[in-house]
């Protein structure tokens, strides 16, 4: 099986999530771009390889059991430390265009699967994420 950097999971989490209904809006793609610009989670990371590396995980979902393939690759990449992280960025992601889609549901409990989240601390970052976003 092939190996991704650590970089690269937490962009192919970010392009799943916002590839899951069918459609990657500018909204998810311009916070994709400045969270991997800004976080301290993407210190090192070269920020001309991000369109490159969302490239990559579409064509992995483009294939048979793409999404099974991409999450494998994910769950080798991601530290144990970093699995909250993980998550964290898929929430935002969800989040970003204030309309979060049963389909984006979906592939984020997945993806909370994958990491071996527990449903108390998902909880918890889901809230945490959720109250970033509310409006007054």
């Amino acid at each position: 099986m092939q190996t991704i950097s650590t970089h690269a999971a937490l962009i192919y989490i970010m392009v799943i999530v916002s590839a899951a209904d069918g459609a990657m809006n500018d909204e998810e793609l311009h916070a994709i771009g400045e969270m991997t610009r800004t976080l301290p989670v993407f210190d090192g990371f070269d920020p001309d390889k991000l369109i490159s590396t969302a490239r990559d995980c579409s064509a992995i979902l483009q294939e048979e059991d793409g999404l099974d393939a991409a999450l494998g690759l994910v769950k080798e990449a991601v530290p144990d430390n970093l699995r909250e992280t993980a998550y964290w960025l898929a929430l935002e992601v969800a989040l970003t265009d204030h309309a979060v889609r049963l389909e984006e549901v979906r592939i984020v409990e997945t993806i909370r699967r994958a990491l071996e989240l527990d449903k108390l601390t998902a909880a918890a970052l889901e809230r945490g994420a959720l109250a970033r976003f509310k409006a007054s």
